[in-house]
């Protein structure tokens, strides 16, 4: 993995500017309450990666909006557009690999240091532990590859795209792989809910860590189907 981490910071330059809307981690944090399985545990071989994108003004007009406690709606350290959801590693036939350990737990310094990525603290615990502990030995170890991953990503302005009439999932897509010229169309997944609303981005790779195609499920609506943005910034 890290021979392929080495090749992807080759590969990609790193964005000029970050994805946070002025974010800034607060002193300190206290650690999350420890997280448990939500399913069983599944070391099946790594066949790529995918980067799992929100888009946060959707998830905070939900119920999370009106958490005093929720870092990621509530404003205290900033405002977001695009935040990480997490690196997942995936397997073939949809059987991914989950669960493989609990521990370590990542200390409250590695949850601070990427809260403007992933700026809620039991997400990162939950995503090391879900998905992380089957591709690294340690949460400092995959809160790198993610964040390398992330910051090699130059993501769309999706609030001046939520204005543009009769947007499509094709138009999004298209976005992205203007801004990112290895980043193929077909390797961009969307989520969407609640009537065509987007949720999230997945962006798919292979083992190498290099852009590819997306499985046929994974790839959500069509080009031409209609999309919509929520604006909340």
């Amino acid at each position: 993995m890290r021979a392929a981490i080495a090749a992807l910071l080759l590969a990609f330059p790193a964005p000029v500017l970050a994805q946070a809307y002025q974010c800034q981690a607060p002193e300190s944090i206290e650690l999350p309450r420890a997280i448990q399985p939500d399913g069983p545990v599944r070391k099946t071989r790594i066949t790529g990666y995918t980067l799992a994108i929100s888009w946060s003004p959707e998830f905070c007009r939900g119920r999370a909006g009106s958490d005093p406690g929720n870092l990621q709606c509530n404003g205290r350290i900033g405002r977001f557009g695009f935040v990480l959801h997490g690196l997942w590693p995936n397997s073939g036939g949809g059987k991914h690999p989950q669960w493989c350990s609990l521990t370590p737990r990542p200390s409250a310094e590695e949850l601070k240091a990427n809260l403007c990525m992933t700026p809620v603290p039991w997400l990162l615990e939950h995503e090391w532990a879900k998905h992380g502990s089957c591709m690294a030995r340690t949460p400092g170890a995959y809160f790198r590859s993610a964040s390398i991953l992330w910051n090699s990503i130059r993501l769309p302005d999706a609030d001046r795209l939520s204005r543009e009439e009769f947007l499509t999932a094709g138009d999004l897509r298209k976005a992205f792989a203007a801004l990112n010229p290895a980043l193929p169309r077909n390797a961009i997944g969307i989520r969407s809910g609640n009537g065509g609303w987007l949720r999230e981005v997945h962006l798919c790779y292979g083992k190498d860590f290099m852009p590819r195609a997306c499985e046929p499920r994974a790839l959500g609506p069509r080009d031409n189907v209609p999309l919509k943005i929520w604006r909340g910034l």
